[in-house]
C-alpha cells in the first residue's frame, strides 16, 4: 500500500535494507506470490522516501448511516525518520468541542507504535494502548491502527492478480498485520497503480474475515516532481453504514520541522 499513516498520508514509511537483498527482491515478477507482494510494497515505499517533512490542512466529514453530516477541520505535520516511522501531529481547530484536541503518532518499523491523545476538556494528555488501536479515532471510521504510519515490516504480502480499476492497471494485493492479536483486521486487499505506485483502494476485512471497510483515494497531486498526494480520501464501514472523507489541502514540503515540533509533554500547549 502507498500513502503512510491516514492522517499522515502516505502509507509506507522508509525502509532502509541491504541493496544486495533490495535487488533480489525488489523486481516485480518475484518468483512467489508473497515475494512479488513484498517486493511492490517495497518499491511504493522507496519511490515515497526522501520527502523530509510536510505539513497540510484537512476537513473531516463524518456521516451516519442516515448521512447526516458533521465537519471537522485538522492540521497535519508530518517528520520523515531516518530508519524508523514518521512522526505525524494533527491538531484539531474545529468546532468547538473538539478544538485543541491534539493527536501524536511515533511509528516504529517493528513494535509497537507510540501515539497520545491530548483532550482539552479533560485538560490532560491520554497514552493510547497498544490493545486499544482498534478502536474508532474521534468518532470516525478510522481506527489508531490507520492514523500510524503502515511500516513495510508490520505486514506479510501476497501478490493476488493484475486488474484494472477506475481506468488504471493495478497491482491486486493482500496483506496480514504481523500483530494480529491486537489488530482489528484479519487482513487488507489493496490496489495500486503500476505506474505511480499509488494506494487507489483497500478493502479491510475484520478478525472474522468479513468485509468490515473500503477506502478510496482519489485526487492525486504531484508535488516537488516526485511525491504523490490524494486530494480526497473515503472510507465506507459496511457493517454500520457509517462513513468518513477526509479532504487534503495545502500541502507544503520543506518546512523545516524537527524532533522538537513532535512533542508528546508539550500536547497541552500546541497551538
Amino acid at each position: 500500500m502507498t500513502t503512510s499513516s491516514l492522517f499522515s498520508p502516505r502509507y509506507l514509511a522508509p525502509i532502509f535494507l541491504p541493496l544486495s537483498v533490495f535487488l533480489l527482491i525488489s523486481h516485480v515478477h518475484a518468483e512467489t506470490p508473497e515475494e512479488k507482494g513484498l517486493a511492490i510494497a517495497m518499491e511504493a515505499d522507496r519511490r515515497d522516501s526522501g520527502f523530509k517533512d510536510y505539513t497540510a490542512e484537512m476537513t473531516m466529514i463524518l456521516r451516519n448511516k442516515l448521512g447526516k453530516e458533521s465537519k471537522r477541520s485538522i492540521r497535519s505535520k508530518t517528520l520523515e525518520v531516518a530508519e524508523d516511522g514518521d512522526k505525524n501531529l494533527s491538531i484539531f481547530d474545529s468546532p468547538k468541542d473538539v478544538k485543541g484536541t491534539a493527536f501524536l503518532t511515533f511509528s516504529h518499523k517493528t513494535g509497537d507504535d507510540d501515539q497520545w491523545l491530548y483532550l482539552p476538556a479533560l485538560k490532560r494528555v491520554k497514552r493510547i494502548n497498544s490493545r486499544n488501536k482498534s478502536g474508532s479515532f474521534m468518532g470516525s471510521e478510522f481506527a489508531y491502527e490507520d492514523i500510524a504510519s503502515q511500516e513495510v515490516e508490520k505486514y506479510s504480502y501476497k501478490h493476488l492478480r493484475e486488474e484494472t480499476y477506475q481506468g488504471q492497471e493495478c497491482f491486486v494485493n493482500e496483506s496480514y498485520p504481523v500483530d494480529r492479536k491486537n489488530s482489528g483486521y484479519s487482513k487488507r486487499i489493496s490496489w495500486v497503480d503500476k505506474t505511480e505506485y499509488r494506494l487507489l483502494k483497500v478493502e479491510f476485512y475484520d478478525r472474522k474475515k468479513s468485509l468490515l471497510k473500503t477506502l478510496t483515494v482519489s485526487g492525486y497531486q504531484q508535488y516537488l516532481g516526485t511525491y504523490w498526494r490524494p486530494d480526497s480520501m473515503d472510507i465506507i464501514n459496511h457493517q454500520t453504514g457509517k462513513s468518513t472523507t477526509l479532504l487534503w489541502d495545502n500541502y507544503q514540503f520543506g518546512t523545516g520541522l524537527t524532533d522538537a515540533n513532535f512533542n508528546a509533554t508539550s500536547l497541552k500547549r500546541v497551538r
